[in-house]
């Protein structure tokens, strides 16, 4: 462990958990750097940053000095975590029947291996080994809550809006970037490091904003496919009766893991080519202006746009930049077999997902384009008396959505968007919106509910079985959107997109703080540690989106707030909360920057 010298000069304790019940290894690492073996029996304190003697763990078994990863070129690679795979890995947990099965996500049951290649440089072949975590994390770039963003953004700002989506989904590709790297690197997801780098309290805290936000997605999926159910079974199926229905389709899909893991991949890639299918022809159909598409996606500007368009704006970054989502990315790459004892492999690794998470982001943003356009052509400046007309003439029966004798614009949402289609182009158009709503919603839920397993084993190092996570996470989505869906209309119901995605908004620093810390440390990333000029460009990112989204978040409530005091006392109460997080999780960013001043803080 010499080659951590002095940027490891707080004390810490590296460990390697082997596979199924191996012995474990650790070394100390002491200020000077050197290393000397442990007893038998050891303490392992919990993380690089001291937390308190209540997080320390005992760890019987042998345990002898750590051998550093070696290179062909004869470097090392110094990691704080080399081996781990999860928190429970040797430590025999099983159910209560002794089947360790009922406990495991797919990554567990089955890796991918990485053939060997001649080519150094490229191989397609390789790229194809690693191809489906990245886009399995697209997925939450297409969700419902993105698809509702994009059609507002068309119909409020027509196509000016279009390059902050472009670059708010290249500030996306780097963050996810910075996830996966984490993952190959250390071999545990971002939620397994918080579960050893913060302390208890803190630690909690985080996993209850993750859950906030898995849970807020969660609710955008149940709504996306209640309305295309809704749609599609033209109003047959209640909205109510399309929320219950989002119980049994997810434990159906559950047991698609159990086919392995490429043909779940391969499920995965034909809900997004049924997105891109279905949303391309509605693109085609349209047919928006070309060059207006292309102006709007390359030069920065909205000139004359209002005050709603500037918040659209902002709102599409919180759509598109979901916080669960680097908990989710960091965890899939660890689905690759990688021969984490070798630079090279790890370093190939990492360029392999960065190419396949680009393909893959390229992909979403293409689709997000195509929605953006087709409302942008159809509806933007349109009145509700204009599309409550030419749904009349074409006998629409969901015309009434739209206000017969109101002249103000359209607001649109999911639901008045597929009516819309319905009535300016013909049913056919209404029903495959709706068949792409559905894809967007199905795709979401799976993913959604893999990183809310994630987030629950690594933050508190706690299995449940599938089913009973499944159950956990959608009751508590469904609560507040079955009662909606009963009591209120269609719209209330679709507009509830808008309350979440300002949800999401708030949970963004939750994810962006720890995964620029833990990328930033020497002490976790050895030699692949981000460099000055990351560090640098990953802060000033992290930093903008937060700022922008807190925007976001304050301008929202000022515009639904009554004024009320009692509501601006509770708004203090949860801000300095929130606000006294942010501040812990910085500190801690700090002294991953090297300011060790930080380090006497309490």
């Amino acid at each position: 462990m010499a080659a951590q010298g002095g940027d490891d000069a707080a004390a810490g304790i590296s460990t390697v958990i082997n596979r199924r019940n191996a012995p474990v290894t650790s070394t100390p690492i002491n200020p000077a750097g050197g290393s000397s073996p442990t007893s038998s029996t050891t303490k392992l304190s919990v993380g690089a940053y001291n937390p308190p003697e209540n997080d320390e763990i005992v760890v019987q078994g042998n345990v002898s000095p750590t051998t550093p990863y070696a290179t062909s070129g004869g470097g090392r690679i110094s990691s704080v975590w080399p081996t781990a795979s999860s928190p429970n890995e040797g430590s025999g947990l099983t159910g209560p029947g002794g089947d360790q099965e009922e406990f495991s996500t797919y990554l567990d049951t089955e890796k991918i291996i990485i053939p060997e290649s001649e080519n150094r440089i490229f191989s397609f072949r390789k790229l194809w080994a690693f191809t489906g975590p990245g886009f399995l994390m697209s997925i939450a770039y297409l969700d419902p809550g993105n698809i509702e963003s994009d059609l507002q953004s068309g119909t409020i700002a027509g196509y000016k809006l279009l390059w902050v989506l472009m670059w708010a989904t290249v500030l996306g590709l780097m963050m996810q970037r910075l996830s996966a790297r984490l993952g190959v690197v250390t071999g545990l997801h971002l939620a397994e490091v918080c579960y050893r780098q913060y302390p208890r309290v803190p630690r909690i805290l985080l996993w209850i904003m993750v859950e906030i936000a898995i849970i807020g997605s969660d609710m955008q999926e149940v709504i996306g496919t209640s309305i295309a159910l809704y749609i599609l079974s033209n109003k047959a199926i209640p909205l109510w009766g399309g929320v219950i229905i989002t119980i049994a389709d997810t434990f159906t899909f559950l047991l698609l893991d159990r086919y392995g893991l490429r043909k779940l991949e391969l499920f995965f890639g034909i809900l997004i080519i049924v997105m891109a299918v279905t949303f391309g022809y509605e693109y085609g159909t349209v047919q928006p202006d070309q060059l207006a598409v292309l102006k709007g996606m390359f030069v920065p500007g909205c000139k004359d746009c209002s005050s709603q368009a500037v918040l659209q704006a902002v709102g599409i970054i919180g759509a598109v930049i979901m916080p669960h989502n680097l908990y989710l990315h960091s965890a899939l790459v660890k689905s690759r077999d990688i021969d984490r004892t070798k630079k090279e492999a790890v370093s190939e690794a990492n360029k392999y997902f960065f190419i396949e998470a680009a393909i893959a982001l390229l992909t979403s943003f293409v689709i997000n384009v195509f929605v953006v356009a087709i409302f942008a052509a159809g509806l933007n400046g349109k009145t509700n008396q204009e599309v409550h007309s030419m749904c009349v003439n074409a006998s629409n029966d969901h015309a009434d959505i739209f206000p017969a004798n109101s002249t103000e614009l359209v607001e649109a949402d999911i639901y008045k968007a597929g009516v819309y289609l319905g009535c300016f182009f013909g049913a056919a158009c209404m029903y495959i919106w709706a068949v792409g709503i559905l894809a967007a919603g199905q795709s979401s839920t799976m993913t959604g509910t893999y990183v809310g397993q994630f987030a629950m084993e690594g933050f508190l190092n706690l299995r449940w079985k599938r089913w009973q996570r499944v159950l956990f996470t959608r009751s508590i989505a469904i609560t507040p959107t079955f009662f909606i869906a009963f009591y209120q209309d269609v719209e209330d119901l679709s507009g509830m997109n808008n309350i979440l995605n300002v949800v999401m908004s708030l949970q963004l620093p939750f994810a962006l703080l720890p995964t620029v810390t833990f990328t930033s440390s020497r002490k976790i990333m050895g030699d692949f540690v981000n460099g000055i000029w990351s560090k640098i460009a990953a802060s000033l990112l992290s930093a903008a989106i937060i700022a922008i989204n807190l925007w976001f978040v304050v301008t929202s409530m000022q515009t639904s707030m009554a004024g009320y005091w009692w509501q601006y006392l509770i708004l203090a109460l949860l801000g300095t909360f929130y606000f006294s997080l942010i501040i812990y999780l910085t500190i801690y960013l700090l002294y991953a920057f090297g300011f060790t001043a930080v380090k006497s803080l309490p």
